[in-house]
């Protein structure tokens, strides 16, 4: 079995009613719908973790393939199979590729507002909410790259029709959720959105084929578009 608790590896236990926990971590007790078998609870904050070696590598890159961008940053430590961090990582991988493909961003400035939004996206509501975190980071990507604000136009339009289509491609797919089948899909309709509606091409990964099937006790296999078989 995959470990997917951070302190003893047991498999989480959504709730469909909130209950107050303390962070094993920082001590900070929060209402949360995610705890281990075992009753252990991970805030938010601690589960995403390592936020400046994500701005780190994506300063460093100049790939202008998000996918591969993603791919590193999923190795990183602070990444774990399933989390929010997932929510700051595929908009900071699509932020980079689109700097790196011509796109006129100030990057440091992009993905610093990247960390900020994507932090506020709770884990689980692609469940409770009906919108998945990872695609919802490909809205806060096009918002960031348009300078969209509540009152603007197209840019305005341009974010939430970025989010409805990574939506619709994750939904047609369905459950159970899987942070890293979701981020995929995410940036490969994003790598697409992009080149038809901000002029901007970055490189896409025709095949994508996922490595993590053992890590992930939710796996569905050959209904995955990534699966390997």
């Amino acid at each position: 079995m995959a470990e997917e608790c951070l302190i003893c590896g047991e498999r989480l236990v959504y709730l469909s009613v909130g209950e107050s926990a303390k962070c094993e971590f920082c001590g900070m007790t929060a209402v949360t719908t995610a705890k281990c078998a075992a009753g252990h609870y991970v805030c938010d904050e601690c589960h995403i973790g390592g936020v400046h070696e994500i701005i780190r590598l994506c300063t460093e890159t100049d790939s202008r393939n998000p996918i591969e961008i993603l791919e590193r940053l999923m190795e990183l430590p602070g990444c774990h199979m399933h989390g929010p961090e997932h929510h700051i990582m595929v908009g900071a991988a699509l932020l980079t590729a689109h700097k790196n493909s011509g796109g006129d961003i100030e990057l440091g400035a992009a993905l610093r507002k990247m960390v900020e939004r994507g932090k506020k996206v709770p884990g689980g509501i692609c469940g409770f909410w009906g919108a998945c975190g990872a695609a919802v980071s490909t809205g806060m990507y096009v918002s960031i790259a348009t300078n969209a604000t509540p009152l603007t136009e197209r840019s305005w339009g341009l974010g939430n029709l970025m989010t409805s289509a990574s939506l619709a491609a994750i939904g047609e797919v369905g459950g159970p959720r899987c942070c890293k089948r979701n981020s995929y899909l995410s940036v490969l309709t994003a790598v697409d959105f992009a080149a038809e509606n901000l002029g901007v091409n970055m490189e896409r990964s025709e095949e994508v084929k996922c490595s993590r099937t053992q890590s992930n006790n939710q796996c569905i296999g050959v209904r995955c578009p990534f699966f390997a078989k």
